[in-house]
């Protein structure tokens, strides 16, 4: 063990953690692909499970890739992600894969490979607030400094996110808030966006009513809300899944099924991707979901112990930013399993099963793994020069220009 740690830097952890997520991802998407592998692959489960392996494989790689790079240089990296996501998203609405009204995708010409646009606009959208409000840190009480070019360039994204994709829109958003708000920026400041939020749902929903075409998903949304709401069912198709969600859970009890013995596996709808933390609770039971909890809480903990550690401002809003954009999305997914959310579309981070999604987060957790790095790094200096010197005044010189 100790020879792979000198190949490896970073928060040890976190690396752990990331390891038994996706040793776990293995074991739990195995089991659940089975309805898939009869539907499309005359019930060779063999064929996902090759998939997904690659994609961790793969991902891993990315991870180890990524960790090895100064952090430093995400600074002008994210500039440029930024600004080829908006276009990128922009096309996606135009000419993207349509799946369920919803366009979600571009494919990537040569491999033939899909993946969701707004995957690289959110991890752009955090590289670029990263940097922004690092330099403006000198000014980040100013309204016109820092908070209103950081709202607009998050709004941008999330305009173009929402009409297809709205939970995507809700997690990019919340957690650019959250990264403004630990970076300083007033609250009042911050509570401008509840009026503003107000007035831009309702242009939303009349337009929807006025042109349904510019907001197709409108009225699903309008469903999923006012179903969850009053508690009632519009449809029996509206809610199979919910319903299967629930009956996976209930049968799951306290230690579960056992490991490939769901039975809803084969009713549940996306039970390798979105409701695979049913899957889970349904075969591990309630000791099983959380566990998976606490590897996100985990996660999160020893992200918050860099960004406080790092001596670097924009380092510790990378972590920040990328840990929390991680760690929402993965408790809005096991929300909408145990039906404390509405239905989205969001998958388990490092859990479901693989595709470009899963690259992404590998990315940002490289990213995380790099600032961590540099912590090392940076405290083993000051063994060696001056042990009493503090890194809890972080300076503003870690962004490349």
């Amino acid at each position: 063990m100790n020879k792979i740690f000198d190949y490896i830097k970073g928060d040890k952890v976190i690396w752990i953690t990331v390891l038994f997520m996706a040793l776990s991802s293995i074991l739990l998407v195995y089991s659940s692909v089975v309805t898939l592998a009869y539907r499309y692959q005359d019930g060779n489960t063999f064929y996902y499970i090759l998939k997904h392996g690659l994609f961790i494989v793969t991902g891993f790689a990315l991870i180890f890739l990524i960790h090895k790079v100064n952090h430093r240089y995400f600074s002008r990296i994210g500039q440029l992600v930024f600004w080829v996501s908006i276009p990128l998203l922009l096309l996606t609405l135009l000419i993207g894969t349509n799946i369920n009204a919803a366009s979600r995708w571009l494919t990537i010409p040569v491999i033939n490979q899909t993946f969701q646009t707004s995957d690289l606009a959110k991890l752009g959208l955090i590289l670029f607030l990263a940097r922004l409000l690092t330099v403006q840190a000198h000014q980040i009480k100013k309204l016109k400094k820092s908070f209103l070019p950081a709202l607009v360039a998050t709004g941008a994204v999330c305009a173009l996110i929402l009409p297809a994709n709205f939970s995507t829109a809700a997690v990019v958003f919340m957690s650019a808030m959250m990264l403004m708000f630990m970076a300083g920026i007033p609250v009042k400041h911050l509570s401008l966006v509840i009026p503003a939020g107000i007035i831009a749902i309702i242009l939303i929903f009349s337009t929807a009513k006025i042109a349904p075409e510019v907001f197709p998903r409108a009225e699903t949304w309008t469903k999923r809300v006012e179903r969850y709401l009053n508690n009632e069912k519009a449809d029996a198709n509206a809610d199979y899944q919910v319903e299967q969600a629930k009956i996976a859970i209930a049968t799951g009890g306290i230690t579960g099924k056992g490991p490939g013995n769901s039975t809803q596996r084969n009713f549940l709808p996306h039970s390798s991707s979105d409701f695979i933390y049913a899957i889970v609770l349904e075969e591990y039971g309630l000791i099983g979901g959380l566990i998976i909890l606490m590897f996100y809480m985990i996660l999160l903990y020893r992200a918050v112990r860099i960004a406080q550690k790092t001596p670097y401002t924009f380092g510790a809003y990378l972590v920040l930013g990328l840990s929390f954009s991680l760690v929402f999305q993965g408790l809005i997914n096991m929300a909408v399993n145990v039906n404390l959310l509405p239905v989205t579309g969001q998958p388990l981070p490092l859990v479901s099963m693989g595709g470009t999604s899963l690259w992404f987060t590998c990315i940002s957790l490289g990213i995380i793994l790099s600032v961590s790095r540099t912590v090392e790094e940076s405290e083993e200096t000051q063994e060696n020069t001056n042990p009493e010197q503090s890194s809890q005044n972080k300076p503003i010189t870690d962004v490349a220009t």
